[in-house]
């Protein structure tokens, strides 16, 4: 019962604004015609007729500017009416404007949850990849170290092989091939003994030592110059078991035989 009231009441209110606004506009149309008139009937000789209008026209439109706008109606009901209707269409406006607003929020939580979550992706798989590099440059420098080291280890290993190994040639070529003893008593040894007596001669060890290390050193000119200390015996034995060659130009030099 009460909202029928009211709504009554509302309708009262909007049929009274509206037959006010139809007196005004009325009033406005009748002055419009008037100007309209007047300047129909305007000319030259009311020129100054026509002036003092405008200038009337202008001052009424001063004073309609300076006048503060007065209420249609003062009637409480239909301005109660009026303002609910007014508030009740902003209200409206309002909501759709919080909707459009609360949507565009959700859209925009939605679109920043996943950029981060393809920012935790990203990161994490950026920390994957740091630590990746850092342990194989870790392991790259262990692998490094150890290959070094090993490298090392063989090379010193090498070295005592073959230190071990030029020492039993050594005492095996001492023993079984050994230089002319001067305190021989044979006719043989005793020219031997005669021929070391003025040359101190090398050992074929030491030969053997000479002719490996000329060919590891320059191996593009492996010849080694024999001279009167090497015991002919031992270069002998060495061109005919094949361990030595002669060279063809000079038939004073020899060279270990390539034997790979």
């Amino acid at each position: 019962m009460e909202q029928d009231i009211q709504c009554s009441r509302s309708s009262e209110g909007k049929a009274v604004l509206l037959e006010r606004c139809e007196e005004q506009f009325e009033l406005l149309q009748k002055l419009q015609n008037e100007i309209i008139l007047a300047d129909t009937e305007a000319n030259d000789d009311q020129s100054n007729e026509a002036v003092n209008r405008l200038i009337a026209i202008t001052s009424e439109l001063e004073q309609w500017h300076e006048m503060e706008p007065k209420l249609l109606t003062n009637s409480p009901e239909v301005l109660l009416a009026v303002g609910k209707e007014e508030l009740q269409r902003l209200n409206s406006q309002l909501k759709m404007v919080l909707s459009c607003s609360q949507a565009k929020l959700d859209a925009q939580k939605k679109i920043l949850k996943r950029e981060q979550t393809w920012q935790a992706e990203k990161k994490e798989a950026l920390n994957a990849v740091c630590e990746k590099i850092t342990r194989l440059q870790r392991e790259n420098q262990k692998s490094e170290h150890s290959i070094l080291q090993d490298l090392k280890r063989k090379i010193n290993n090498l070295k005592d092989y073959h230190g071990s190994l030029m020492e039993m040639l050594s005492d095996m070529l001492a023993e079984h091939f050994p230089l002319p003893d001067p305190q021989g008593n044979s006719t043989k040894k005793k020219r031997a003994a005669a021929y070391d007596a003025e040359i101190d001669l090398i050992s074929l060890s030491e030969i053997i030592e000479r002719l490996t290390n000329k060919t590891l050193e320059t191996p593009h000119d492996p010849y080694v110059t024999t001279d009167d200390t090497f015991w002919p015996p031992y270069t002998e034995m060495l061109l005919r078991n094949g361990i030595a060659t002669r060279c063809p130009e000079d038939c004073n030099k020899i060279r270990l035989e390539m034997f790979f």
